[in-house]
């Protein structure tokens, strides 16, 4: 289920069954050797991968391309916020729309570096960049994984950081550990507890808790 041919060891040690879910990242090809249902690739990465480019760009094509792609997918984000305005049949006619675009960006022939690399990587991910389109909670942003990390990331800063790559490993461990026992509504801390209470019972970790269900 997993192509071991490519893609990140401690991805591969983490992901051993299919994800069944869409997965948001952003574009690092390490991501790629996850096998899940769907993936959609963060719109903010790629817009401020361009504005880095814009910088320091002396083409003269270069505007009319920055102008015409941001355009693209600022229109996909505006579509998803005002999908219930449209009857399926118009909103289905604005995501091919939007498709067509990008293709046509994608397809281009440029002759600045940095816009047919990447118009490339458009063409490569063509399927994943409107995702959000397809599934109504599906962000066009990666933002909520990033502030799932940011906890850890303030710790890290406030305690002088790890000090050793066996301390970075132990935190990203523990860390990742709580913040999926507190999405899946159990306490971290009492969950924790008791797995090691167990472990200590028996030699072996329980496995992580299901999520508890809010439905009544």
């Amino acid at each position: 289920m997993i192509d071991r041919s490519r893609g990140s060891p401690a991805l591969h040690k983490f992901f051993t069954e299919t994800f069944e879910g869409v997965l948001i990242t952003d574009f690092r090809q390490a991501y790629w050797s996850v096998d899940v249902r769907d993936r959609r690739f963060c719109l903010p990465h790629l817009l401020r991968d361009m504005v880095g480019v814009d910088q320091h760009s002396q083409s003269a094509c270069r505007p009319a391309f920055s102008k015409k792609l941001r355009r693209l997918l600022r229109d996909g984000m505006r579509l998803a916020a005002r999908r219930r305005e449209f009857e399926p049949e118009d909103y289905r006619r604005h995501c091919t729309q939007l498709d067509t675009r990008l293709m046509a960006i994608a397809t281009a022939d440029y002759i600045d570096a940095d816009a047919k690399r990447l118009g490339k990587r458009m063409l490569r991910h063509c399927d994943h960049m409107f995702t959000f389109l397809d599934y109504e909670y599906v962000a066009s942003d990666n933002n909520f994984g990033e502030r799932q990390i940011r906890p850890a990331v303030i710790i890290r800063k406030n305690s002088q950081s790890n000090r050793s790559e066996k301390g970075a490993a132990t935190q990203s461990i523990l860390m990742s550990v709580y913040r999926t026992l507190r999405l899946r509504g159990h306490d971290p801390i009492a969950t924790m507890v008791e797995a090691l209470r167990t472990f200590v019972e028996t030699g072996k970790l329980p496995p992580l808790p299901d999520p508890i269900s809010t439905q009544e």
